[in-house]
């Protein structure tokens, strides 16, 4: 095998070689974001119906394994507690995205990583790097395959990119080689999926929630069936029928190389502040600035129009859901539910609110339509063009590319922090987000990954409930 030419090969090598020494401090305090965010996520997601269904399947496997069950004192084998950790973090729409390859690396690195870490006893400098690599492999994989694409073929990008992140993770902290990892990305090959059909129902839609548990479930998987000398394909993304050669669309191998003095990739990601589809966030900003605060009165406005990518008409435009992830996808709905109850009602998503009359008459009145100038820097940039026809005969217009949370505009620790204490006020009443911070925090310190363990339950930091003893 000409090594030269493999590309796969080439990736893995390179994220294998990524210490926690190359992480400047900027870099890890974005880890530290990511990973405050993504379990504060995940501890509200599992107060949902579907997250304490899979929280509850988890806690049937316990007994064998070392690694915590989110919001739960369970502990179970990595790839059961990654399934059910990266389904609760995917559970309501608030998890962190890339945006180039549109999807979800958080509820899928992050989870698998902890998994493995707790499991096999490695610290939170072994963590930190391997996270970064996850988030990296991702990123490169997503961007090589032509996401934008894919997901029109009916592919939906967290379930089929992120496993790959959550396996070069798992592999790092796990212990395995280059060739070993290469191979784990062979078995993933054969296990990637996830179909967009849960965008075209509007009910049934909770296996959404799954992509992301069964992406961090797989990578974990593949990573201890390589681990225990089981064989796979090692040209798993650039080989004949590798990944992308079956999924890519017009595939770009380059961007599997990382650009001379580029930053990582972590800084590339956007963080939620509203619990809807990431496509439009900026909607819902543009909404804001347009209708003075949310003031307008909503008994005063004729249509809407929001423009953008074809996207938007494709999969987005049930006006009726029956369920929150299909209310959470719906663009009528979502603007109808933002100029109702403002942009972080999160309930509003809840089917108590389905027959709305207020928020289903504004649905009514919203329209898409194409822009060319904003396809064409999709999805990058995830941007929205809003017009708002009035009764009077005005109009209101903005065209919006990034939305707060975005590359562009992000949202700085205390901001998250801020987003936290909302989520895990009734969620986890024990959670103490300052405490929770620094406890992550002492990753760097070289603290072990079994730190976290409280963070994870929802309680206080062992150190700090001792200390308030």
């Amino acid at each position: 095998m000409d090594e030269a030419s493999n590309r796969t090969r080439v990736l893995a090598d390179e994220l294998f070689g990524l210490s926690f020494a190359d992480l400047s401090a900027a870099d890890i305090n974005q880890l530290e974001i990511l990973i405050f965010d993504q379990i504060s996520v995940a501890l509200y997601g599992a107060t949902t119906d579907w997250g304490t269904a899979i929280r509850r399947y988890a806690e049937r496997m316990t007994g064998t394994g070392q690694a915590q069950v989110i919001a739960s004192s369970a502990r179970t084998v990595p790839a059961i507690a990654a399934l059910a950790n990266g389904a609760m973090t995917h559970s309501y729409e608030l998890d962190d995205t890339h945006d180039e390859s549109m999807s979800h690396p958080g509820s899928v690195v992050i989870p698998a990583a902890i998994a493995t870490g707790m499991e096999y006893g490695r610290s939170g400098q072994d963590l930190l790097a391997a996270i970064v690599a996850g988030y990296e492999a991702i990123a490169r994989i997503g961007g090589a395959a032509n996401a934008k694409d894919v997901i029109e073929t009916g592919f939906h990008p967290t379930g089929l990119f992120c496993g790959f992140g959550g396996a070069i993770a798992a592999a790092r902290l796990r212990g395995l080689d280059v060739t070993q990892t290469c191979h784990a990305w062979g078995h993933l090959l054969s296990l990637a999926s996830g179909a967009m059909q849960f965008a075209d129902e509007p009910s049934g839609t909770a296996v959404k929630r799954m992509h992301a548990g069964y992406a961090a479930h797989n990578a974990v998987l593949a990573v201890e069936m390589a681990a225990s000398g089981v064989a796979a394909p090692e040209l798993a993304l650039d080989g004949r029928f590798g990944f992308l050669s079956l999924y890519g669309e017009n595939a770009n191998y380059d961007r599997l190389s990382r650009q001379p003095n580029a930053p990582f990739e972590i800084h590339q990601i956007s963080i939620k502040p509203y619990s809807c589809c990431r496509l439009f966030h900026s909607t819902i900003d543009a909404l804001e600035n347009i209708t003075d605060g949310f003031s307008t009165n909503i008994a005063d406005i004729d249509k809407i129009v929001v423009r953008g990518p074809h996207a938007h008409a494709d999969q987005h435009m049930i006006r009726r859901p029956t369920s929150v992830m299909a209310a959470q996808y719906s663009l009528p709905y979502i603007v109808g539910a933002t100029l109702v109850a403002g942009p972080q009602a999160y309930d509003a998503y809840g089917e108590a609110h389905h027959n709305d009359n207020k928020i289903l008459e504004l649905a009514d009145k919203v329209e898409t339509l194409h822009d060319a100038e904003i396809e064409a820097k999709f999805p990058k940039h995830m941007g929205s063009g809003v017009d708002i026809m009035m009764a009077d005969g005005s109009v209101r217009s903005q065209t919006l590319l990034d939305s707060v949370g975005t590359p562009g505009r992000p949202m700085d620790k205390q901001q998250v922090m801020d987003k936290g204490a909302g989520l895990t006020a009734s969620a986890a009443p024990k959670f103490d987000v300052e405490a929770a911070m620094r406890a992550i925090e002492g990753l760097k310190e070289d603290a072990s990954v079994s730190t976290l363990a409280c963070l994870l339950e929802g309680a206080l930091p062992e150190e700090q409930t001792a200390r308030q003893a």
